[in-house]
């Protein structure tokens, strides 16, 4: 399957949102994706802003914005707790806003994330 670039209008979007909020930008797949503690919280997969929700947040953002869809980089590997935003969320800039600083805000109450490939291995005597 080939991916589609992100929209340049979405990543301005989304790096607005983000203004002002202490997090790390990185590249994921070629696609914007910002991080607390080292964990994933924010970004864009093709032209799809994403967001990481404490179950919380999903039940009030399900009310008012359904549907969540859960983001499926890999068709049928949903990744848990990552929520694709519906348009009419993310293009109102004061509730996306909101939304972004309460994901971060669940983000920074996650454990920080170890590098991977790094194992911790008693030494013997």
């Amino acid at each position: 399957m080939k991916w589609e670039k992100a929209p340049e209008e979405l990543k301005a979007l989304l790096g607005k949102a983000l203004a002002g909020i202490d997090c790390e930008k990185k590249l994921m797949f070629g696609y914007p994706a910002y991080f607390i503690n080292k964990n994933m919280f924010a970004g864009l997969f093709q032209s799809s802003v994403f967001l990481r929700l404490s179950p919380d947040q999903v039940s009030r953002l399900w009310k008012k914005y359904a549907p969540l869809s859960a983001l499926e980089p890999m068709p049928g590997r949903p990744m848990k707790d990552y929520f694709v935003l519906p348009e009419k969320l993310y293009k109102n800039e004061n509730t996306f806003r909101a939304v972004a600083a309460e994901a971060a805000d669940y983000a920074r109450t996650l454990p920080q994330k170890k590098k991977s490939g790094t194992k911790n291995h008693a030494r013997g005597s």
